[in-house]
């Protein structure tokens, strides 16, 4: 795939990423790493929360996320990184064994005024597990580099 640049982003446009399936043990090693709270690193005690079980940080959620947005994307693009997100939602628990996908919405594109070699682009990102359940959404905001001579 060539290399996308901020003149190959619009408004409305769909990238589909995915699946990626995530396992006990990567739930219980992202979790003993960065959020060891009982019903991300102890089956146990999570079956008697009101989870039911063991379930992804939604950190490690996050993670995968920019995994998945790395892969399907940003590894083949001209990205400068982000200025952040916003409306992080963790909406349901990610369990052991699901399997997810990511679809990002181009919501609106915006040439730098003050450094015309670059552009923003802002997305709304919708994560589904595999029986189509809506699991995070977020809003991102990515800086592209323009084409040369695209901002004359």
């Amino acid at each position: 795939m060539a290399k996308r640049y901020f003149e190959d982003f619009h408004v409305g446009q769909v990238i589909e990423m995915g699946p990626r399936t995530v396992s006990r043990e990567e739930i219980i090693r992202f979790a003993e790493k960065f959020d060891p709270q009982p019903f991300h690193i102890d089956e146990t005690a999570a079956k008697a929360t009101m989870f039911g079980g063991l379930i992804a940080s939604g950190w490690h959620t996050m993670s995968m996320c920019m995994r998945m947005m790395v892969d399907g994307f940003i590894s083949e693009s001209a990205s400068l990184g982000s200025a952040g997100i916003d409306e992080l939602r963790w909406l349901k628990p990610v369990r052991p064994g699901d399997s997810l996908s990511l679809t990002m919405e181009v919501t609106e594109t915006l040439p730098s005024k003050s450094k015309p070699d670059r552009g923003t682009v802002k997305s709304s990102y919708r994560m589904r597990n595999q029986k189509g359940e809506l699991v995070m959404t977020l809003k991102g905001t990515g800086m592209f580099s323009r084409r040369a001579g695209a901002a004359a």
